[in-house]
């Protein structure tokens, strides 16, 4: 595996480990923006938007949107959305249970559709956000811890003789994480007053989630891997993200879009079913002196969130022509009935785009007789709707505490994401579409 490569992972692996939840990984990507000198923006105020300019909005402090303005006017936008959450755990608002007058444990609910037994046995933490009151205003703080805080105990096989057998998990019993070796309660809002630096009597509420923090790494015998927590979606969120960061001059409006929410449909404020990206690419259509349905025509959507590589222990689980394999490239999805938003045209489009950055392409359709996931295209086109294509990166695990992913692949999507927002599309006055 060249040093390239595995540069550009480890840098991903960097991103994950910042990122447990949503609300650090929105923090990141700023950090990130900032550090390349985009301004932020606010709905609350008007925005003075300058040739050359670089901007962000965020939203719920999970959400986030960023943009170039170039130098010469445009015709359209090339919108690359991915997702910050991930399957976990999240605490209920009474979270703690006292057991025997010895034991902490958590009450929780599941956050998506995880494996379960992947969270098992190993050491776990928090993450989230608080809200504290400072006077009369409510401040919103994104909390992180930097050591393991819980675990979920596994019930010995001596008393589970079925555990190998198709045991089917009771989130209600089997999952609630051991905290401490005390029985008092107020445990967990002591930590993150703690952790915060202020009393926990200021802390008025929590949104906090049980998170896998190992972090990542690289195996196999030739480097050709590379095993983390969230790396759906993780690995798109940050790839879109850095090919937004080393793009050259855009033809057209290059947006980085971040949504939270779709492991659970997102059909929230700030999920890519609400009004955050229509909201954004209107105010930017206003500065060009445009309406949104004039510019939405010659503008195409990126679709990211990881695919399913072919299983090297069970391939009968793919679709025989159309399994994606790790380090093979990206990934373009298809659904007959519409899961992905890929379709002919949008293929043809975003193939091109691959083939002159020099980036292979694979294809992924489910096994007809298998119905899989949706994601975040279908959906954002009902407020937003242009051309989009579906597309990812192939893993293996999906929804596990740990995932795998190919190093190479990672730069693979940079580098077709790059070229993605350096293009534009052009009609021509008999309906064709030219990429520029």
């Amino acid at each position: 595996m060249n040093r390239s490569d595995l540069d550009r992972t480890d840098a991903l692996l960097d991103f994950i480990e910042r990122s447990p939840v949503s609300f650090a990984a929105v923090n990141e990507a700023q950090s990130m923006l900032n550090a390349a000198g985009f301004v932020r923006l606010s709905f609350q105020n008007e925005w003075a938007l300058t040739p050359g300019g670089r901007y962000y909005v965020t939203r719920n402090g999970s959400s986030l949107i960023a943009f170039t303005v170039p130098e010469t006017p445009v015709m359209g936008f090339m919108i690359a959305a991915s997702h910050s959450d991930s399957p976990c755990w999240k605490l209920k608002t009474d979270s703690e249970v006292a057991m025997f007058d010895r034991y902490l444990k958590l009450n929780t609910e599941g956050y998506g559709g995880m494996i379960i037994s992947s969270w098992f046995d190993r050491p776990l933490s928090l993450a989230g956000r608080a809200i504290v009151k400072n006077g009369a205003a409510f401040e919103t703080r994104v909390v992180t811890f930097d050591r393991d805080l819980c675990l979920i105990p596994n019930v010995c096989i001596h008393f589970n003789r079925e555990v190998n057998n198709g045991y089917k998990y009771n989130k209600a019993v089997d999952t609630l994480p051991l905290l401490c070796n005390s029985p008092e309660k107020g445990a967990v809002k002591k930590l993150v007053a703690e952790r915060l630096s202020t009393d926990p009597d200021a802390i008025v509420s929590l949104d906090l989630f049980v998170i896998n923090r190992t972090r990542g790494s690289v195996f196999g015998a030739d480097d050709a891997f590379f095993c983390a927590p969230r790396i759906d979606d993780l690995q798109c969120a940050y790839t879109t993200l850095a090919a937004l960061l080393e793009m050259n001059a855009p033809k057209a409006i290059p947006v980085y879009a971040l949504f939270d929410n779709e492991e659970v449909g997102s059909e929230t404020k700030q999920g890519a079913a609400s009004t955050f990206l229509f909201d954004v690419v209107t105010r930017i259509a206003a500065h060009y002196g445009r309406t949104l349905s004039e510019m939405l025509p010659a503008s195409l959507m990126l679709s990211c969130d990881n695919g399913h590589a072919l299983h090297p222990n069970h391939p009968e689980l793919s679709d025989a022509k159309n399994a994606p394999h790790l380090n093979g490239g990206v990934v373009i999805k298809h659904n007959a009935n519409q899961r992905y938003a890929t379709d002919a045209l949008s293929e043809a489009l975003f193939a091109e785009i691959c083939a002159r950055a020099d980036v292979p392409v694979q294809n992924f359709a489910n096994r007809s007789d298998i119905a899989g996931g949706g994601t975040l295209g279908s959906i954002s086109n009902t407020r937003v709707s242009m051309k989009t294509v579906d597309i990812g990166l192939a893993q293996l695990a999906m929804h596990s505490a740990v995932e795998t992913g190919g190093v190479k692949d990672t730069d693979y999507m940079v580098r077709a994401c790059k070229a993605f927002y350096e293009s534009a599309l052009k009609i021509t006055d008999d309906g064709a579409i030219v990429l520029e």
